[in-house]
């Protein structure tokens, strides 16, 4: 039941992309999507992959600083790290967020750090883009107030006001989920000598540890500066993506930088929906945001395709190299765990 219920899930989310992409084509010319996409300058989205690129071995570097700041007994290799990662962008392409916890396991598997440590140590990265997420929407806003205003409203303003009438449902509701933590902490801590004779609960309670560990890895990083140079760079290079592919239609060759930051910002919250690898969503975000610069939506959307689509090619690639990596560093370090399990 269990295994159908994700098949279910996983089929409702490729469906969901579905009707988001069919609502992003709706009504226009694809034929003219079609002979945008041909007449496209694919050397400065060629530019864009290396860099993208450079920004994955970036990012690796920075997933391996947070691990090396763990009490994790097992150390891990810069390249273990960055196979396990692209497998787990690979992952992500079919099973949405479920990439997070692959690549913690393909880890474990090729070096032998824990899931638990490696996971709560990817929360804290997602944390961070969270952060810097939010600046760049304020940022975007600011640079270009004026044009942005009306256009972030309109994507907020029906949550916003279905919200503000179920205010009160809503306080309630989280007075009643605060009260019972609060109990479910008390009773926890009134038992827990009787709970650390379970197995049960003790194996919880490392993993639990584990996980801090690894969430409050950024608090012991032995060069919290370059930590956060790559993580400057990483956005920087999400950025340079996106302008720089401008270049690649005559219809966008003319959009200023802050127009970049713009499709930056939104088309980062399409790829942040849960559906897989932000198809349909991060296309609809573009196209959105070019419509504010006066870009037609068969040019929008025709940008959103193949952008999308260089980046999804480079994912399978670099993704399937490391795949096949990490699958023969695991066959490898299986084999002396298994002679040594051999009676003497």
């Amino acid at each position: 039941m269990k295994k159908l219920l994700n098949i279910l899930k996983y089929v409702l989310l490729l469906a969901f992309s579905a009707v988001l992409m069919r609502y992003a084509v709706r009504g226009q010319d694809l034929s003219l999507v079609g002979r945008y996409m041909r007449e496209a300058n694919y050397f400065w989205l060629g530019f864009t992959m290396v860099l993208s690129a450079l920004g994955y071995f970036s990012r690796a570097y920075r997933w391996k600083m947070q691990l090396d700041a763990t009490n994790a007994k097992q150390t891990a290799t810069y390249w273990d790290v960055y196979h396990a990662m692209m497998v787990g962008y690979l992952a992500n392409m079919v099973l949405p967020r479920m990439g997070e916890v692959i690549r913690c396991s393909v880890l474990r598997r090729t070096s032998g750090v824990p899931v638990q440590v490696a996971l709560g140590s990817v929360i804290t990265e997602r944390v961070i883009d969270v952060l810097v997420l939010l600046c760049l929407i304020g940022a975007t806003v600011l640079v270009d107030f004026n044009r942005f205003r009306a256009f972030v409203l309109s994507l907020f303003s029906d949550k916003y006001d279905s919200l503000a009438r179920s205010q009160q449902t809503l306080l309630v509701a989280g007075g009643l989920l605060l009260l019972i933590g609060l109990i479910t902490l008390y009773v926890l801590y009134r038992n827990l000598e009787r709970l650390r004779q379970l197995a049960l609960f003790n194996k919880l309670e490392r993993f639990v540890r584990g996980l801090l560990d690894g969430v409050f890895s950024i608090r012991k990083l032995a060069h919290p500066g370059l930590f956060l140079l790559h993580t400057l760079f990483t956005w920087l290079v999400y950025y340079l993506m996106d302008y720089l592919a401008f270049f690649a239609f005559p219809e966008t060759a003319q959009l200023s930088m802050a127009a970049g930051l713009g499709v930056l910002t939104f088309g980062a919250i399409g790829m942040a929906t849960p559906v897989q690898g932000g198809i349909g969503a991060f296309h609809l975000m573009v196209q959105s945001t070019l419509l504010v610069y006066g870009i037609s939506k068969e040019a929008g959307i025709a940008y959103a395709l193949v952008v999308h689509g260089s980046q999804t090619l480079l994912v399978v690639l670099m993704g399937g190299i490391s795949f096949v990596a990490s699958m023969v560093k695991s066959g490898r370090t299986a084999q002396p765990l298994a002679a040594g399990n051999q009676p003497g």
